[in-house]
This record gives structure tokens, C-alpha cells and sequence, in this order.
């Protein structure tokens, strides 16, 4: 099954807010949530937590890395939910402490906010139109952490590194649950998997087949849908076979191209961010990651 709504998926597995940029959240004696998606969708998660949690407390908010659109309402949980403990990569604690990369996320969630507020399936009234607030990461985590949560409930901590420096994934075994975010690609509306790697395409690749040797019954990626059943390992496989045909085609328009990053951007855009009707991520955010993606590959094949 591919679920691209919100509400219960299974095995206590929610998803809140909308299904473009979610907070999911596991139920249980204690809750636990991973992710926080927008700044301005902060009181839509809130809301749609508490619809499910009522009087009880989430103990952990897992970020998986600190991109705006993952870690957006992260300050405003942490004053809803007094005692919440962000957990995080020791790089992501570093990094989201840095000016530059706060304002580049007050920049992108405005930019968000822009195009959020003209969705016609979004309650206007409830977004927030105040900038980005950096936070504190109470628990930084490292590969191979576990935490336990309650009973039902512990959190396998996987670094998957490629996406970003700080990605973490993290693995609910007695539920067989995922949340890997852009660790294993994004599926987007029009079926096509994007390959996701920004700093490093090796380590991207190698945290992919890493965490497809997992027993999952539930997969969590970062944007539009949850996979289970037989459609997980459908994702993985199709998510391993589209990062190497991206890589193969981009090498090729390199090649074809004299070598220019910019006209390869134009080429990848044309084919993977023009045809997809929506919606999806920011124009700007979107060109900022695959110059990055585009770029690394250059480098990469500069030095082969």
C-alpha cells in the first residue's frame, strides 16, 4: 500500500499536518513524534497531535536532519509539549545553531509560507506568519543509539549520511517502522523517485542498500507518501535503480555539456521538477539542492 494522506496508517503510525511536508507520530502509553515539517504549519501538528494523543505527553521529538522543512516547528513543540526532548545528530545540534543557516531557514520558511497559504486544502487561519525560531537539541545521538521509549515503543538510531551530513534514520522494531525521510529517496506525485544525496553520493547509496536490509513493514520517506506491506521493498529497490540511473544521466549530460553545472541544472529541472503538477518542494529550495546534487557529481567525476 502507498498511503498520501494524513490521519492512522498503521500500527499507531499517524501522519500530521499534510502529507507534503508531515510530522508523524507513533502512539502509545508514552507518544513519540519524529519530524516537524513547516514553521507556519506549527498549530496544524499541534492540533492534529493532540486530536490523537489527548491528555497524554510525547517524551521525544526525533529530527532526522535540519532542513527547514523537517525541523520547522520544532520551537513551537517544544513550548506546546513543557519537557519534550528534541533529539538530534551532534551535527545537526552545531548546525542549527549557526547564523548563516538560520537565516537561510527564516528565508525558505517564508518563502514556504508564500506558497502554503494559496493551497486551497489548507486552513489559513491557523498558519503562522512569524520567522523561523532556532532550538535546542536536548539529546544529540550517534549510530546504533537505542532508545526506549515504552513498552512497544524503542527507537534504533541509523546515521545515513548522503542526504546530508546530519541525517539520521530511525527504526521502531517492535513495529517495524522506518522513518528515513529522504535517506531512501522521495517518491514524488507523478511516480518518479528523486534521488536525494546532496553532499555525498557514495555514502548516500551506501545508507540506502544499509537500510534496505532492514525487516520494515512501514516506511516513513520525508515528503507525499508512506509505503507498507510489499510496496516497501518496491520503493527501496526502484529507489536504488533510480540513484544510479540519475547518476549515470547526469555524468552523461556533463559529458555532453562541456562540463556546465548550469546547463545540466536546466536539463535535470526540465525533466524531474516541470512535469511534476504538484505540489512540491519551493522552486528556490528545489534549485538550491540540485545545483548541490549536480555540482557533486561534477567533482566526483572530475577526480575519477
Amino acid at each position: 500500500m502507498i498511503y498520501g494522506g494524513k490521519g492512522l496508517v498503521k500500527n499507531s503510525l499517524y501522519v500530521t499536518g499534510f502529507a507534503w511536508s508531515p510530522s508523524y507520530l507513533v502512539d502509545g502509553d508514552i507518544p513519540v513524534i519524529f519530524e516537524s515539517g513547516f514553521h507556519c504549519m506549527a498549530k496544524i501538528y499541534e492540533r492534529d497531535i493532540k486530536d490523537v494523543i489527548e491528555n497524554k505527553k510525547p517524551s521525544h521529538l526525533f529530527i532526522t536532519h535540519v532542513h527547514y522543512d523537517h525541523c520547522g516547528a520544532t520551537s513551537y513543540l517544544q513550548k506546546v509539549f513543557p519537557g519534550i526532548k528534541v533529539a538530534a545528530s551532534q551535527r545537526a545540534a552545531e548546525i542549527i545553531r549557526r547564523p548563516n543557516a538560520i537565516n537561510l531557514m527564516k528565508s525558505l520558511s517564508k518563502n514556504a509560507l508564500g506558497i502554503i497559504s494559496e493551497m486551497e486544502s489548507v486552513e489559513k487561519e491557523m498558519l503562522l506568519e512569524d520567522d523561523f525560531q532556532a532550538f535546542d537539541v536536548d539529546l544529540t545521538l550517534k549510530d546504533m543509539d537505542k532508545i526506549h521509549i515504552c513498552n512497544g515503543i524503542s527507537v534504533q538510531v541509523y546515521e545515513t549520511p548522503g542526504h546530508t551530513r546530519d541525517m539520521l534514520s530511525y527504526y521502531i522494531p517492535e513495529k517495524k517502522i522506518l522513518i528515513a525521510t529522504e535517506s531512501t529517496g522521495c517518491r514524488s506525485q507523478t511516480g518518479e523517485i528523486i534521488t536525494e544525496f546532496l553532499v555525498d553520493y557514495d555514502k548516500y547509496l551506501a545508507s540506502l542498500k544499509r537500510l534496505s536490509g532492514l525487516d520494515i513493514d512501514i516506511l516513513c520517506q520525508g515528503h507525499h507518501f508512506v509505503f507498507t506491506e510489499a510496496d516497501v521493498r518496491r520503493h527501496l529497490s526502484q529507489s536504488i535503480d533510480s540513484a544510479e540511473r540519475f547518476r549515470d544521466d547526469v555524468v552523461r549530460y556533463l559529458k555532453a555539456e562541456g562540463g556546465s553545472v548550469d546547463r545540466v541544472v536546466e536539463i535535470v529541472k526540465s525533466k524531474e521538477y516541470d512535469t511534476n503538477p504538484g505540489p512540491k518542494q519551493p522552486e528556490k529550495a528545489y534549485l538550491i539542492n540540485l545545483r548541490t546534487r549536480v555540482a557533486h557529481l561534477a567533482e566526483r567525476l572530475a577526480s575519477v
